[in-house]
């Protein structure tokens, strides 16, 4: 059975920059071990990406906190992380969850058996969207999350993804 690996949005605004935080923060050893322990062929990686005009939007006047505007600093990947992810897949996606990745996943398993990790930021946001979207778009596959390689906005909201994952069928390891 073919491993993918999905890193969610490890930017650097939710690390250390607008929306980082110490829990973030201790994450990034894990995911780099977890990045190094794929193929970089099996390993996607989505981009959180905004325009100039986030406070416009639904999210922005929900989430007032300009990030991960495209270009900008805080829209990089973490430079380490990065470099991992040098030759991956990575998806710009405007929202919560990226619907271009979960259909490129589902052709693959259309053609191979294949298991889906997440990891990344933010648990209780973008990692549980993707997570469930994946899950809708392919309820047979085994999905699960390290839980040790992710963080959420606070670790109660963390815990609370997690818990939402366990639900929903997504193996939390």
């Amino acid at each position: 059975m073919r491993r993918l690996l999905v890193v969610v949005d490890m930017q650097n605004d939710f690390i250390d920059g607008a929306l980082g935080t110490k829990e973030a923060l201790a994450i990034v050893e894990a995911a780099k071990e977890k990045i190094r322990s794929y193929r970089v062929s099996d390993v996607f990686a989505t981009l959180d990406t905004h325009g100039e005009d986030y406070m416009d939007t639904q999210e922005g006047r929900f989430l007032p906190v300009p990030h991960c505007v495209k270009g900008s600093g805080g829209w990089m990947l973490r430079p380490d992380i990065a470099e991992l992810l040098e030759n991956a897949r990575i998806y710009e996606k405007p929202t919560f969850g990226s619907t271009k990745l979960a259909e490129d996943i589902r052709e693959i398993s259309k053609r191979e058996d294949i298991e889906i990790e997440l990891i990344g930021l933010c648990t209780d946001i973008c990692v549980v969207s993707n997570a469930l979207m994946l899950k809708a778009y392919m309820p047979e596959v085994p999905i699960s999350v390290d839980a040790s390689c992710c963080a959420g906005v606070t670790p109660e909201k963390h815990a609370a993804a997690l818990e939402t994952m366990r639900s929903c069928q997504i193996t939390v390891r």
